[in-house]
């Protein structure tokens, strides 16, 4: 079979189905390579600062790897603005997703928020409310997001910051992402 005879989806058979289910499969396999690819083409985005897209998630990695951070928040660091280019109004959101399978819940939680956090650095400055993140105050993961910005992300801007290549991480991606997804013994974990 090289591709199913149904148009509807109620119409397939179980052999249908069977045959779909191997494909997705090999597929999801490759999502390694799509995230790597997807951080590629961050080199052509946004301009005006003096670092590119990809060069600030590499070096918000690199930073985050030097401060001894564990694999999933370097993980995090990386992916964190993924979601720039094709959801440049809720980029944080969209990088959490693509992450959320595969990391703690506070991971993720730090990605998600990460936008909003970083308000407090230059909203004051477009006559918007810099300290939107004092609604999270009570949240357990509000320190680390607080720190994942103060430390990595606002910081990641720097061309002279000895930045570590996407090949140096390219392991992590695979390890990270090549994980079975939503397994209770990584997402439930609290460290």
């Amino acid at each position: 079979m090289r591709t199913v005879s149904f148009r509807q989806m109620k119409d397939g058979t179980k052999a249908e189905y069977l045959f779909l289910s191997q494909l997705e499969r090999e597929y999801i396999g490759r999502l390694p390579d799509r995230i790597l690819q997807a951080l590629r083409s961050l080199d052509d985005g946004l301009a005006g600062y003096q670092v590119t897209r990809l060069e600030h998630s590499l070096q918000t990695a690199s930073r985050a790897e030097a401060d001894g951070a564990d694999e999933e928040m370097i993980a995090g660091a990386l992916v964190h603005d993924l979601g720039d280019s094709l959801a440049p109004e809720n980029h944080s959101n969209y990088a959490a997703e693509i992450i959320r399978p595969y990391v703690r819940a506070e991971v993720t939680w730090v990605v998600e928020h990460h936008g909003l956090f970083q308000k407090v650095y230059y909203a004051h400055f477009l006559g918007e409310d810099p300290e939107l993140r004092a609604a999270h105050r009570d949240h357990p993961y509000y320190e680390s997001c607080v720190r994942f910005c103060e430390r990595w992300d606002q910081a990641a801007f720097d061309p002279d910051y000895p930045t570590l290549s996407l090949e140096h991480f390219a392991p992590l991606v695979r390890r990270i992402f090549s994980r079975r997804a939503f397994d209770p013994a990584v997402i439930g974990r609290n460290t």
